[in-house]
């Protein structure tokens, strides 16, 4: 792969003839490649830059001391320092801001201990109306490449944009140091657990992203027993994702994998450090958090994944000393979590 493909997205997704053909060119660039671009107006640009800004000066701006302090154990929003996230046992060297969706204190999930749900501890308001409107310019994009997508395999299509109604979209905003003699491993390889991952980075560069290779098995990262942490990660056939200007990256998760039987396959990444400090935002368009996804070919039968419990596990092995881990954990918050998804099942 020398360079990734690029659309245009529509303003709308009608259905139209277009949008079929679209789609199946966009599901045929992630077949081929795992990843593809999109290319952004001159209104996007303005919102990325100003979210780039943003980044900048909270992780420049804020001592370690402050920026430690915007961590909620309610929630896995909030800031994250290098080495805390993990990766296959091993650790990770970014430092982070997550912004998962923002929960009043006094909504009733909150008061019922439902895990992952609280407020975000923004550094400010600036920051916070910044992001925000960074994010639903996102996904104002991710509904309509699922609607596309959808055409694309021949479906309805809200076919998958009715599980991400009031979806558990959320973001993470990171800083990569420059690499040292020590140290190169910005974050090491995996798959995103959600559906699909719209990405902005600076000019630097450090995403390499593994295309489907034909007989390799991917790990279906949603069971216990097959994580995709460390997938792949010291084998031949990666490819740097060279930064391009006016590009939104875009690349399936976890979810379109089982939803779509593997036709579409979630994509390995990792990223390497460089010589210089790295700003990325990965925005993550995702199902509802109550919602029980089935698969498209066995829409029926037993297997499914509660995605409310897929986030919930997929964070609590990323951060297991967190704070927010040890009070699901003192708090019995998985009970919650368990009564909630049998009776979702059961309905």
């Amino acid at each position: 792969m020398t360079e990734l493909r690029t659309f245009r997205l529509p303003e709308t997704v009608t259905g139209s003839d277009d949008d079929v053909e679209l789609g199946r060119q966009l599901i045929a660039a992630w077949q081929a490649d795992g990843i593809l671009q999109i290319a952004t107006d001159a209104v996007q640009d303005r919102k990325t830059e100003a979210a780039m800004a943003a980044s900048r000066r909270f992780f420049h701006g804020l001592s370690l001391e402050e920026k430690s302090r915007l961590v909620s154990d309610l929630t896995y929003a909030g800031y994250i320092a290098s080495g805390e996230e993990v990766t296959d046992g091993i650790a990770d060297y970014s430092e982070i801001f997550t912004v998962c969706k923002d929960v009043p204190p006094d909504d009733s999930r909150v008061v019922g201990k439902w895990p992952c749900h609280g407020p975000v501890p923004w550094p400010d308001d600036s920051y916070r109306d910044t992001m925000r409107e960074f994010m639903a310019m996102l996904g104002d994009s991710g509904e309509r490449l699922l609607k596309l997508t959808a055409l694309g395999f021949g479906l309805d299509i809200d076919t998958f944009t009715r599980l991400t109604a009031d979806g558990w979209h959320h973001m993470r905003v990171l800083r990569f140091p420059p690499r040292s003699e020590a140290v190169d491993r910005g974050i090491g390889a995996h798959t995103d657990y959600g559906m699909l991952v719209l990405a902005a980075q600076d000019d630097v560069g450090g995403l390499h992203v593994r295309p489907p290779i034909e007989g390799e098995e991917r790990p279906r990262n949603w069971l216990p027993d097959e994580s995709a942490a460390g997938c792949f990660q010291d084998a031949e056939g990666w490819t740097f994702v060279e930064p391009v200007q006016h590009v939104f990256t875009v690349f399936p998760g976890d979810i379109l994998q089982f939803l779509t039987g593997g036709r579409l396959l979630s994509t390995p990444h990792k990223v390497l450090l460089n010589t210089r400090e790295r700003f990325t935002m990965a925005y993550f368009h995702e199902p509802n958090f109550e919602a029980v996804v089935r698969p498209l070919d066995d829409p029926h039968g037993d297997d499914v994944i509660h995605y409310g419990t897929h986030f919930t596990s997929m964070f609590m092995r990323c951060y297991p000393d967190r704070v927010t881990t040890r009070r699901i954990l003192d708090e019995d918050r998985l009970t919650v979590l368990s009564e909630l998804r049998s009776g979702l099942r059961h309905s």
